[in-house]
This record gives structure tokens, C-alpha cells and sequence, in this order.
């Protein structure tokens, strides 16, 4: 599987450890930057991150910045990426399980390195559930052509 990763600058350190940690898992990965702890925004580097789980050269994406929203809202705004925030290792495996999340957003301030490897390694192996949330899926998908056209 290949992963996407992104930070903005606070995300840097622990985005180059996770790329190693998931690298030493056998999990490929493209790292889209950012590549300093030099001040930056972050739609530069989540942008080409989402686009590239988009167009199917990355199976998901892992983003990493400061409290993990703005990168949510800016992967939200590509259109067929389901970014979910996740403050738990719970929630991140419910975000596979129930919406077939494609990007993880995690927090760098708010969780530990050894949590946050248990939370990624849970998200990577949980599978959508469909059943009953792949209509809501569906729906999503709706809104976007709604709003894309």
C-alpha cells in the first residue's frame, strides 16, 4: 500500500519519523513535503497530497499539522477524499469502518509518537464496513458532482 504523506511546518519531525516507522512496516511512501520547520501553509502540501489518493497514485494519505483542521477542510475540498481528524485511535478506525475514510488527519500536539503509530497502524488495517454506510457514501458522492458541476 502507498501512502501520501503532508505536513506544514509543525508537522515536519514527526512526519519524517512516521514515514520511517511505516516505511520499516512495509508500507511505501511519497512524502509531498512540507520539508523544513520553516513557517509554511499548509494547502501547498495537502492539496497536491490529496490530489495524488485522488487520482489513485497513492492508496491514502496521512496528514499531519498542529490541531489537524485546516489540513482537514483543505483535503475535504478535493473532490472523492474523505479526510477524517482523529483524536482517537476509536475515531480513526470508525472513520474506515463507517465512512471509508481515504486520509487520516492526525494532531501533532495532542497525542504521543507511540499512540499515534497504534492509531495509524489500526486505521491502515481497518476495512469498510459498506452495508449501510455505503449509501451514505453514495450521498456524499452526490453532493460533490453537485457541487463540482
Amino acid at each position: 500500500m502507498k501512502i501520501a504523506l503532508a505536513s506544514d511546518h509543525r508537522g515536519f519531525r514527526l512526519k519524517a519519523a512516521l514515514g520511517k516507522y511505516l516505511s520499516s512496516k512495509g508500507y511505501e511512501t511519497v512524502d509531498f513535503g512540507t520539508h523544513s520547520e520553516d513557517a509554511c501553509d499548509y494547502p501547498d502540501y495537502i492539496y497536491p497530497a490529496s490530489v495524488a489518493v485522488r487520482k489513485g497514485e497513492a492508496d491514502r494519505g496521512i496528514f499531519l499539522c498542529y490541531t489537524g483542521i485546516g489540513s482537514t477542510i483543505a483535503a475535504n475540498k478535493v473532490r472523492g477524499i474523505r479526510a477524517a481528524l482523529a483524536y482517537s485511535l476509536k475515531s480513526a478506525i470508525l472513520s474506515r469502518r463507517h465512512n471509508n475514510a481515504n486520509v487520516l488527519v492526525l494532531p501533532t500536539n495532542f497525542m504521543k509518537v507511540d499512540y499515534l503509530k497504534k492509531v495509524i497502524l489500526a486505521w491502515l488495517k481497518a476495512d469498510f464496513e459498506g452495508g449501510r454506510h455505503l449509501k451514505r457514501i453514495g450521498k456524499i458522492a452526490k453532493i460533490e458532482e453537485k457541487e463540482n458541476a
